[in-house]
């Protein structure tokens, strides 16, 4: 069964909608490719899912030993290079909120995090700048 189902809506923008939930994603081509900038463009929403796989695998880690994350954080930036025109390298700063996490706690949310299926699918050419606060 496919996952989800993608309209070209036009004026370089799609419409994805996820179809066991139903839920939408509309992106917008960026301002540096002709396009609006006014939602995620595909690029952003490749460097976000590596952001959102890493906090929800630390997330699982984090429940099978016994502590917390919520409300943790993570800012992603995208970085593009030319010839052709790609994603180069992801910048994910991960902060966690104050919670007195042990060494222990902290290998395990480092270790998740490196290795989400998504950190793992990325091209090895793309670069993954991870950095972690506590």
């Amino acid at each position: 069964m496919a996952t989800s189902k993608i309209t070209y809506t036009g004026d370089l923008r799609t419409k994805s909608v996820h179809i066991k939930s139903g839920k939408e994603i509309v992106t917008d081509a960026p301002t540096d490719n002709q396009g609006r900038g006014e939602a995620f463009s595909p690029t952003d929403l490749l460097a976000n899912s590596l952001g959102n796989c890493m906090l929800t695998i630390v997330g699982i880690a984090a429940k099978s030993h016994g502590f917390n994350i919520d409300g943790a954080t993570a800012e992603i930036t995208k970085i593009m290079a030319e010839n052709p025109r790609r994603v180069s390298e992801i910048v994910v700063h991960l902060q966690f909120p104050s919670n007195d996490y042990s060494d222990k706690d902290r290998a395990i949310i480092e270790r998740a995090a490196r290795t989400c299926p998504v950190a793992y699918s990325l091209h090895p050419e793309i670069k993954q700048n991870i950095t972690f606060s506590y």
